[in-house]
């Protein structure tokens, strides 16, 4: 019995190691630190995480508009009058949305695409969805659409893959300026690298 549950143990423990290495960046031991650290220091916030996860994954949808997360059917983002209509900022994640409303250099709406093109990962249009972009971006009330993802190679090439679809479609395209480092990611640049690359944005042909 004894070895029974050193062997359910020894599972379960596998299986919670396993799981840590699902976050990106976290390889074999960061993540059994993590989970020795959640089980053996941290039991309340063990208890705490797991509870919030259960509940994000069970409340949480994809927005009908801008497709970032919330518990509605549209984001509160997406409803405020406070909102520019006629600007749509398409990013690639919803944490490079944040890094833009830090700037407080832009207020219109924007699209998440929850990815980039990368097709080594078998990540392509369909993947991303682009066909519910396009219709966002063409509903007749769109008048510009600004390109800010990310200035990767999978990035840029996802800029210009969607600027032909955008462009053929009759809308004006924008892409930020290059106020970002090459290779550089939203999230890990300062607020007011970003404000400058947003002003300084250029069309996109």
């Amino acid at each position: 019995n004894e070895a029974a549950v050193l062997m359910a143990s020894s599972s379960s423990l596998d299986e919670l190691i396993e799981a840590l290495r699902c976050l990106p960046g976290v390889g074999p031991k960061s993540a059994q630190r993590m989970a020795y650290h959640l089980l053996q220091r941290e039991r309340p916030g063990s208890e705490r995480l797991a509870r919030a996860l259960d509940a994000a994954l069970q409340k949480l949808r994809h927005c009908a508009r801008c497709n970032s997360f919330t518990e509605d059917e549209v984001c509160e983002r997406c409803l405020s009058p406070r909102r520019d209509p006629t600007q749509l900022c398409i990013v690639e994640m919803p944490i490079d949305a944040n890094s833009m409303e830090q700037t407080h250099a832009y207020a219109g709406l924007y699209y998440v695409l929850m990815g980039r093109l990368s097709p080594l990962d078998g990540i392509g249009p369909k993947e991303l969805a682009f066909e519910r972009l396009l219709a966002r971006a063409a509903d007749g009330v769109v008048r510009e659409v600004i390109l800010a993802t990310n200035f990767t190679n999978e990035g840029e090439a996802t800029a210009h893959y969607l600027s032909e679809l955008l462009h053929a479609r009759g809308l004006k395209v924008s892409r930020i300026a290059r106020g970002l480092p090459v290779g550089g990611e939203l999230e890990f640049t300062d607020a007011a690298t970003v404000a400058r690359a947003l002003r300084e944005r250029r069309d996109f042909v």
